[in-house]
């Protein structure tokens, strides 16, 4: 499986501090899954690259919206590990623009994912669901990172 963490936006500068921590997460989780991160200047681009995804089933889109579902880091590994068990060559986690995603967008998305109330600037964002995607990752593993022993 290929876990891709896209987001719309000006590609990280070499002074985004985050970018490092992003990057570890995705190596982390290398271990357990193939990670990408890429980068969009707009929303289109990102619904463009979408739908060229060429594999035996679909990409599954999972949106970052304020608008989305909560979830429990064990009820995101559950999700993670259905899509899985599901055949899912290609998983998508998309940080949209500053204004939001559209309609069209919402709607070709599998799954609208809140990472709460608060709202997190893109670097910030890209940090915490890589760390989820890892902690999700180990957790259904039974790796010990998940409970800290």
């Amino acid at each position: 499986m290929l876990i891709t963490l896209a987001y719309v936006g000006s590609r990280p500068s070499a002074g985004d501090q985050f970018e490092p921590l992003v990057q570890m997460y995705l190596q982390r989780t290398s271990t357990f899954a193939r990670c990408e991160g890429a980068a969009f200047r707009t929303e289109e681009a990102l619904l463009d690259w979408l739908s060229k995804q060429q594999a035996r089933t679909p990409a599954v889109a999972v949106l970052l919206d304020r608008r989305g579902k909560q979830m429990s880091s064990e009820a995101f590994a559950a999700w993670l590990g259905s899509r899985r068990d599901e055949g899912a060559q290609h998983i998508v986690f998309a940080i949209g623009p500053a204004s939001g995603w559209s309609d069209a967008s919402r709607q070709r998305a599998r799954l609208l994912l809140s990472l709460g109330q608060l709202t997190l600037a893109h670097a910030l964002a890209r940090v915490v669901i890589a760390e989820q995607i890892y902690r999700a990752s180990t957790i259904l593993t039974g790796h010990p990172y998940h409970t800290g022993h």
